[in-house]
């Protein structure tokens, strides 16, 4: 395995080995963890083509706006905001008879 230079250019041609285990699972090698900003417990999507596999890293637009909304308080209060909830929609509907 080369274990030289581990700050790659992205269009650059990176080839690493390593070992598949029993459990199909295999360790991304640190420069390539390095290169595609990878943390632990990121997601990762594998792409087929051929008998080549593409890593990249998993984006999700849902995702990616968890934690936009502030809670009015800390903890938030799941009951309250529920009953808020009922209320509304209890509102409306006899609104709507």
């Amino acid at each position: 395995m080369n274990k030289g230079n581990t700050n790659f250019q992205s269009n650059a041609r990176i080839d690493l080995e390593t070992t598949l285990t029993q459990k199909g699972q295999v360790t991304i090698p640190l420069p390539i963890r390095r290169a595609l900003k990878l943390k632990p417990r990121d997601r990762v999507v594998f792409e087929l083509e051929g008998d080549t596999v593409r890593i990249k890293p998993f984006s999700s637009r849902l995702l990616a706006g968890f934690g936009a909304v502030k809670p009015h308080r800390r903890p938030e209060d799941f009951s309250r905001v529920r009953a808020q909830f009922e209320k509304a929609v209890a509102e409306e509907v006899t609104k709507r008879k």
